[in-house]
C-alpha cells in the first residue's frame, strides 16, 4: 500500500465499517476486483477529516459507518464490465428497480474514473450509539434510483433529518455531498486530485 493511505481503522478508533465490495452484498452480487480483505482503505488526510466526523456526530449521539473507502481503478474496471453482462434479475430490485444496469453509467451512479480512486471518498452513514441500529435514511447503499438524491420526495421526515443531519456533519468537516447519492462524500482539500490509483486492498 502506498505510504499516504491506510486502513480507516487504523486512524479512527472506533469507526464502523462493512466493506461491501469485498463481499457478495453489493450490485454486482459478487465480491469485486481488487477488495482482497474486508476493510476501509483511505488517505491520512481522510482519516483526519473522518476523526473529526466522527467526534461530531458522537456529540450527537451518533457513530459512522463505512461502506467504502478508497476503489481500485479495475474495481471500477470491474463495474463497466458488469454493466455489459446479460441481465440475471439478482441485484436488480433491491440497487437498480428502475433503471437498467447498463444506466448506471449514463446516471452518474457509476461512472469511468471514481472519486473513489484517488482515495478521499468515503460511502457512508449513521448509526445510534445507544443501539447500533442504522439511522433510518430512505433506502440502502447504492440503491441507484431518484429516490437516494438529497432532497428526494417520497422519504419519512424522520429519514430526510437523518440524511440532513449526515450532510451537516461531514461538509462541517470539510467534505462536499455528491447530489445523487446521500451516503458518497468527498473530501474538498484531497491530497491526490489528479491521481486515480490501482493498488489492491489487502
Amino acid at each position: 500500500m502506498r505510504d499516504d493511505f491506510v486502513f480507516v481503522d487504523e486512524l479512527v478508533p472506533g469507526i464502523r465499517w462493512d466493506a461491501k465490495y469485498a463481499t457478495s452484498d453489493n450490485f454486482t452480487g459478487r465480491p469485486v476486483d481488487g477488495y482482497l480483505t474486508d476493510r476501509i482503505v483511505g488517505t491520512r488526510a481522510l482519516c483526519a477529516a473522518l476523526e473529526r466526523a466522527r467526534e461530531k456526530a458522537a456529540s450527537r449521539d451518533l457513530g459512522l459507518l463505512l461502506w467504502d473507502g478508497y476503489r481500485p481503478q479495475r474495481a471500477v474496471d470491474c463495474f463497466m464490465r458488469w454493466s455489459q453482462l446479460p441481465e440475471d434479475g439478482k441485484t436488480k430490485q433491491r440497487h437498480y428497480p428502475n433503471i437498467d444496469r447498463t444506466e448506471m453509467f449514463e446516471k452518474g451512479y457509476v461512472i469511468a474514473k471514481s472519486g473513489h480512486s484517488r482515495g478521499s471518498t468515503v460511502d457512508l452513514t449513521l448509526y445510534h450509539l445507544d443501539t447500533g441500529e442504522l439511522a433510518a435514511m430512505g433506502g440502502g447503499h447504492d440503491l441507484m434510483d431518484a429516490i437516494s438524491h438529497h432532497g428526494a420526495e417520497g422519504i419519512t421526515r424522520v429519514e430526510a433529518g437523518n440524511r440532513r443531519n449526515l450532510r451537516s456533519i461531514m461538509e462541517s468537516c470539510g467534505f462536499r455531498a455528491y447530489e445523487c447519492e446521500w451516503w458518497h462524500y468527498s473530501l474538498i482539500d484531497e491530497p491526490h486530485p489528479d491521481t486515480y490509483f490501482d493498488f489492491p486492498i489487502g
